[in-house]
């Protein structure tokens, strides 16, 4: 069975190249995903399919409207339900984390259908958010144009969660932000470039010796790099 996510947008061509490259398209493909991505301005009702307008109150630029919204929101989600999520990417949402996303997915996902809103202008009607919104998540500390490109990551970050997308399951238990340490430097060949050697530990063959010496630069790496971790 996929996991089903959605995507409110007034800019669909940006997910549809990516969304078919790399893990994600193998995902698709392999049928472990269903993506589909709804264009916002359908769901406008007068003949110019205007989907924003001046904020009440005055203010710089112009706000998505609650009722284009929440027809197309309503088009795809009949009623709210723990099946269906519907997140708001805003950068007044709660930080993605690495816990968050494995809190929603792993041992197995907690909902059934993914419904993820891209805000757009100067920002979304109050209103759409108290009825349709469960929950508004950033993906920093930082202004993007609109929720596309936070969006993208999100999926990402998730995909890499449902089962059989990842084929080495170890490949996302030992990624960084694991136990709250990031992940250990890596090498590969050649064993030297200009002037400098892979660890001899690693060519030792000695596996507990390379386990420990591999959560030892976990520890330090966490220690200089993310220090907040």
């Amino acid at each position: 069975m996929s996991f089903k996510i959605s995507v409110l947008t007034l800019f669909p061509e940006v997910f549809r190249e990516t969304l078919s490259a790399s893990l994600i398209g193998k995902a698709i493909k392999n049928q472990h995903l269903d993506i589909e991505i709804i264009q916002i301005r359908d769901s406008a009702t007068d003949r110019h399919r205007s989907v924003d307008d001046t904020p009440y109150g005055g203010g710089e630029g112009m706000l998505m409207r609650a009722d284009v919204l929440y027809n197309a929101w309503k088009s795809m989600v009949p009623e709210k339900s723990g099946a269906v999520k519907t997140i708001m990417l805003s950068p007044q949402g709660t930080l993605l984390t690495q816990e968050i996303a494995k809190s929603w997915m792993i041992p197995v996902p907690q909902f059934e259908h993914l419904v993820l809103v891209c805000g757009h202008y100067e920002g979304v009607d109050e209103r759409f958010i108290e009825l349709c919104v469960d929950q508004e998540i950033s993906v920093g500390d930082y202004v993007c144009t609109g929720g596309e490109f936070p969006a993208l990551i999100l999926i990402d970050v998730l995909s890499r969660l449902i089962p059989g997308v990842v084929k080495n399951p170890d490949s996302v238990s030992n990624d960084s932000f694991e136990g709250g340490l990031l992940k250990y430097p890596q090498y590969t060949k050649p064993q030297t470039f200009k002037g400098l050697s892979v660890p001899e530990v690693l060519l030792s063959g000695d596996h507990a010796k390379i386990a420990t010496f591999r959560a030892e630069e976990s520890r330090k790496r966490t220690k200089k790099k993310r220090p907040d971790l």
